[in-house]
């Protein structure tokens, strides 16, 4: 018998993968695919299957956005559909009033998280809110994140002048170096969303180390939230074979997400008690966390960081796609602005939060965002807690639910012509849904932070049209048209493109020159940070 790796013959590798596959793939498919429950129901309808392999071919294409691919289901299979893969059941929901009825209603039973091998044990996500299971820790970090930004009357009281600043530190950033403009994106959200959870102050001009860390931590999990991504997540035996093993690379994958996630958590909590020692830190949600409870330290850090994890990423998806669309919609530009002038005269200043409650078409350019491409297309995956059925359909206990969001917001029974940015589809007498209901996710999963993200938005939208014009740029005399095109992952990204960003007039520079006197850059935290030990 010759050996294959080292000393471990090929034959003993072959019986190992085929015993272990039949007791984990084979006969769960077997069992899970082909039969029904007492009342004769059946899983709903799917692809064809392929022996052993389940529906592995049927999954979503590498690069392909997830969202288009489960929507074609829809019309081949109806608004439920479902495939088996390696021994698991996912249903995909392309209807809304299903996902509704489901994960709103019945939340109890569909609160819990699919469980990712390589998301939640291997890279560690688990201890985070949002692919925490169901349990008494997931409620405990919910209560934590709730008492400091669960209302929008809080974000009145704390939070308010915090995104007005570093909106201001966006428009300085775009005026001096409008090329950068994806970098001075990332700072801006980074920033908000590291002075409220916090108290930190970024670095004014350049990289900051905290900002970095965060944005590389959150591609991290994009990347491994996606189902299936990882063969370890429907073959769990392969983590407990050695590193050299073909298959195997994903450990080392693994092994950097965990650290990188760990030091996003860390390094930020030891600055906080390590500042409230030297009685220097600033108001935030942790300090206060810290301080109102104080025996519960691990789960007011982990739900900082699940705060600052989750917002930054989120509000840049959004910002993205507002540059990108006041290129595509010129009129719709132009309608905002003159707007934001009737509002704002005779004074000529950077529009406050309290202006934007007079500005009808800014809301509804804000909520037309939402739509038109939510940030998490697919939302994250909920998980039946327990066997459930629906429509005649049997839906089995650790059924993995998939939620097309983007078709939610696309579907032109509810939204006439989907496809074109219309914020007037929310303004008269008659609007059209508000997207929100699906956008920050379902039931006890919704997002906690969604009034942070909204009100960030809101703000940085209305200030970036009062100064300036956003248009497609051009070379050689040609106009450069940009692709609208989306990348794959759990929270979604435009692909780069290039715009040209100007101020609309002279008097318009002068307002956001004049703006540094009221909003200057504060010194950054950045050494006190590194300095310390986590």
């Amino acid at each position: 018998m010759q050996p294959l790796f080292g000393t471990v013959p090929l034959a003993y590798v072959v019986i190992v993968i085929v015993a272990v596959g039949t007791k984990y793939i084979f006969i769960p498919y077997v069992l899970g695919r082909q039969s029904r429950d007492s009342h004769g129901r059946s899983l709903p309808p799917g692809p064809s299957v392929i022996p052993l392999l389940g529906n592995l071919k049927d999954q979503t294409p590498p690069g392909q956005p997830e969202w288009l691919h489960w929507v074609k289901h829809k019309d081949i299979y109806g608004p439920i559909s479902s495939i088996t893969v390696l021994g698991k059941t996912l249903i995909i929901i392309n209807d809304a009033h299903a996902a509704y009825e489901l994960l709103v209603k019945r939340s109890d039973t569909y609160a819990d998280r699919l469980f990712l091998y390589f998301c939640g044990k291997l890279a560690g996500y688990t201890r985070s809110l949002g692919m925490c299971p169901y349990s008494e820790r997931f409620k405990s970090l919910r209560k934590s994140m709730a008492k400091g930004v669960g209302s929008n009357a809080t974000l009145s009281k704390v939070f308010n002048h915090v995104q007005e600043e570093e909106a201001v530190h966006l428009l300085l950033n775009l005026l001096q170096t409008p090329e950068n403009i994806f970098e001075h994106i990332r700072k801006e959200a980074g920033a908000v969303i590291l002075k409220i959870a916090y108290g930190y102050t970024v670095e004014p001009h350049g990289s900051d180390p905290l900002v970095d860390l965060a944005g590389k931590t959150m591609e991290d999990f994009a990347d491994a939230g996606v189902p299936g991504k990882y063969v370890v997540d429907v073959m769990p035996f392969l983590d407990y074979l050695p590193g050299w093993f073909p298959g195997t690379a994903f450990k080392k994958v693994a092994k950097a997400y965990h650290a990188r996630l760990s030091q996003s958590t860390e390094q930020p909590y030891q600055f906080v008690k390590q500042e409230m020692v030297g009685k220097r830190n600033k108001a935030s949600f942790l300090s206060q966390a810290l301080q109102s409870d104080p025996g519960n330290d691990d789960i007011n850090k982990w739900a900082a960081s699940s705060l600052c994890l989750g917002g930054a990423d989120t509000t840049v998806s959004s910002l993205m796609t507002f540059f990108l669309v006041m290129m595509l919609y010129p009129k719709v530009q132009e309608k905002a602005q003159e707007e934001i002038d009737r509002v704002l005269r005779p004074t000529a200043k950077i529009p406050l939060r309290t202006d934007c409650e007079n500005m009808l078409n800014i809301n509804a350019l804000v909520t037309e965002l939402h739509r038109w491409h939510p940030v998490a297309p697919m939302a994250v995956p909920h998980s039946a807690s327990r066997d459930d059925s629906y429509w005649g359909y049997r839906i089995p206990k650790g059924t993995i639910i998939l939620t097309n969001t983007w078709w939610f917001t696309h579907d032109p029974a509810v939204y006439p012509e989907p496809d074109e940015f219309n914020p007037e589809r929310f303004l008269g007498d008659t609007p059209q849904p508000d997207p929100r209901q699906w956008a920050f996710g379902y039931g006890r999963r919704v997002c906690p932070g969604r009034h942070i993200a909204d009100n960030a938005l809101l703000i940085t939208v209305a200030q970036v049209l009062s100064v300036f014009s956003i248009s497609k740029p051009t070379k050689d005399g040609k106009v450069i048209e940009p692709e609208v095109k989306f990348q794959a992952g759990v929270v979604t990204h435009p692909h780069p493109y290039q715009v040209d960003i100007r101020t609309r007039s002279p008097q318009h520079e002068r307002i956001i020159r004049e703006a540094e006197k009221q909003w200057p850059w504060a010194k950054s935290d950045r050494e006190d940070l590194l300095s310390v030990r986590w």
